[in-house]
């Protein structure tokens, strides 16, 4: 099992009072509460906490989000290209950029590889979506959402896979050269995750062969998720897939001892507690009518209102003793065979001698007991197919 170091860079600093009187803490939220000089201290000190997430020999995820005070990592291809330069041997998981909100798939293409040159092949991209409260900022249409995603994810594959110019005539992009340079480090591209939460999403993934990450959803249903891929996989003829095809991100604390973590891990529910508005958290369109009424119904929802101690029990928070984390993580492999651990490490404001301390101890005494969950010894890891 490979583990990734992740905070979403939020800015933590907005009275919740105004979070409650908007209803909301992204789209409507004044960015006039955002102190430029506060989040120039903000940024580099979480970048600091990559770079020192890669000097422990951690992996690094990031991601972007817009017009949230949540996080503030507004462009990945920024915060990218400054780890890329100071970080040494971490795979930089980008998950993800937002295939539908963007104006140009092959603007997408050559960051990525611009990027996977400098790190000398480091860069896993990620595509997404987008999360619902990203369709209002992006001025998007949300029925539109999955046919953009997929067209734009073919215009990038094929540009980074044409060692020649071609023209694209698409719904959504139409481009008269597409040729673009650098071309990846990685060849034939780098490896591809997506994210969702929605049995929806979930074949057109497995029908790629590339890794299916799921976020803050409780064992039982990633479990079901993860069942649906393998599922596909058998009707489409394709190989098993191991533990190396899935990934999950949990909010996740070690500390000395069990009493210790408890105490210092209840600060990630900063992240889980903010005012989700219900407009701009389901956009009608966005998913499926069924998905969409499953939802409302309560089927597949995260629990994110849930008590401290429920949210442990459903994996959706991970925190103890190094002791203790073993045994958490070898509880998530054991029910879900999840081959990439995403540790969401930091959230709101807690102290950076915390979440320096808690990367210490799990780089130290958690990984190296749970570093070989799932691996096979001399089996190469599934190739991503190329469609």
């Amino acid at each position: 099992m490979k583990a990734y170091f992740f905070t979403e860079m939020p800015y933590p600093y907005v009275p919740e009072d105004t979070e409650q009187s908007l209803g909301s803490s992204r789209v409507i939220v004044p960015n006039g509460f955002c102190d430029p000089e506060i989040m120039a201290d903000l940024y580099n000190h979480y970048l600091d906490l990559y770079e020192y997430a890669d000097e422990l020999g951690l992996d690094l995820m990031l991601n972007e989000h817009h017009q949230t005070l949540t996080c503030l990592n507004a462009a990945i291809s920024v915060s990218a290209a400054a780890l890329a330069r100071r970080t040494k041997r971490a795979k930089l998981v980008l998950l993800g950029t937002p295939l539908p909100h963007r104006d140009s798939p092959v603007r997408v293409a050559e960051e990525i590889a611009m990027l996977d040159c400098i790190s000398r092949g480091r860069i896993v991209s990620g595509f997404v979506r987008g999360v619902p409260t990203e369709i209002h900022p992006s001025n998007s249409n949300p029925v539109l959402n999955r046919a953009r995603f997929e067209e734009a994810h073919d215009l990038i594959i094929k540009a980074w896979t044409t060692p020649e110019p071609f023209s694209w005539e698409g719904r959504f992009w139409h481009n008269r050269y597409v040729n673009v340079w650098p071309r990846p480090y990685q060849q034939p591209h780098p490896p591809i995750w997506i994210s969702g939460s929605s049995p929806d999403n979930v074949p057109w993934v497995a029908d790629h062969s590339y890794v299916f990450a799921t976020f803050l959803t409780p064992y039982d249903w990633t479990s079901s998720l993860i069942d649906v891929y393998k599922r596909r996989c058998a009707e489409q003829g394709l190989p098993e897939p191991g533990p190396d095809r899935f990934a999950y991100l949990a909010l996740c604390h070690t500390a000395e001892t069990d009493e210790q973590a408890q105490a210092e891990g209840e600060q990630l529910l900063w992240y889980l507690r903010r005012v989700r508005h219900p407009q701009f958290n389901a956009p009608p369109g966005y998913v499926s009518p069924r998905m969409h009424a499953q939802t409302i119904l309560g089927g597949a929802r995260k629990g994110y209102a849930d008590s401290f101690e429920t949210l442990q029990e459903k994996g959706i928070l991970m925190v103890g003793s190094p002791e203790t984390m073993i045994q958490r993580i070898r509880t998530l492999y054991e029910r879900c065979g999840i081959g990439h651990l995403l540790m969401m490490n930091h959230a709101g404001a807690m102290p950076d001698h915390q979440v320096r301390r808690s990367l210490e101890l799990f780089a130290r005494e958690v990984y190296p007991a749970v570093r070989d969950l799932g691996v096979t010894h001399g089996v190469a890891p599934a190739q991503a197919a190329i469609r």
